[in-house]
């Protein structure tokens, strides 16, 4: 089963994505972190993308392709989940050319749509540990003691990249650069299957929904 999960940053796809996986055993492919394992490995292709990654600039489209389809190529038989690609129109056609060429597609598009308060909301109340990288929220997951990490102890702090005005300026790029995905995919769907879920509800009613659709299709399948 292949898997494209779509949503603005702070929709919950890393949530859900997590969800998915256990279920379904799939891999996650999220290219955040496949970039950054590059990076750790000080592979020929993080080379490539680190100037762009230092300067905050996006990474070109030639690179994240090539590094997303050796990642896609390595998966398991059981299939995968993409998180965070294809964040572009052209990620998108490159993606099904490939997947093509060996008989293969995407099986199923999920897209999780959030009002943008939503996400604003979720996203500047986020705190992390530095050390072990656990996830809290000012409101809605809090530690057992204020501002300390459970598993550690260690001071949480707020990513860089989830101040406001950064999340807000996040958005406008996703809905610039991405939300034409969404378009893209909506036009295909005679070919693959697409859903559209309302993220500004409870992550629980929201996985009930996608296993919904994903126990549909599996279904077919078998």
């Amino acid at each position: 089963m292949r898997v494209v999960l779509l949503g603005a940053p702070g929709a919950g796809k890393g949530t859900q994505c997590k969800n998915i996986i256990q279920k379904y055993d799939l891999v996650h492919l999220s290219s955040g972190d496949i970039l950054r394992q590059h990076r750790e490995k000080g592979t020929q292709l993080a080379n490539k993308a680190k100037d762009y990654m230092d300067s905050g600039a996006l990474v070109p489209d030639e690179l994240i392709v090539e590094m997303m389809l050796s990642a896609i190529n390595e998966a398991p038989k059981a299939g995968f989940v993409l998180d965070g690609f294809p964040r572009t129109v052209n990620q998108a056609v490159e993606l099904d050319e490939a997947l093509a060429a060996t008989g293969e597609k995407v099986d199923i598009v999920l897209n999780l749509t959030v009002h943008e308060q939503v996400i604003i909301e979720r996203l500047s109340g986020r705190r992390s540990c530095p050390k072990c990288g656990a996830v809290y929220h000012v409101v809605n997951l809090k530690p057992k003691v204020d501002n300390l990490c459970d598993n550690d102890g260690t001071e949480l702090i707020q990513r860089p990249d989830d101040n406001p005005d950064v999340v807000k300026n996040r958005l406008r790029t996703y809905h610039r650069q991405s939300k034409p995905v969404v378009d893209y995919y909506k036009s295909r769907q005679t070919e693959i299957q697409f859903y559209e879920f309302n993220a500004n509800e409870a992550a629980e009613k929201v996985r009930d929904s996608l296993f919904e659709k994903l126990d549909a299709l599996v279904s077919v399948q078998n």
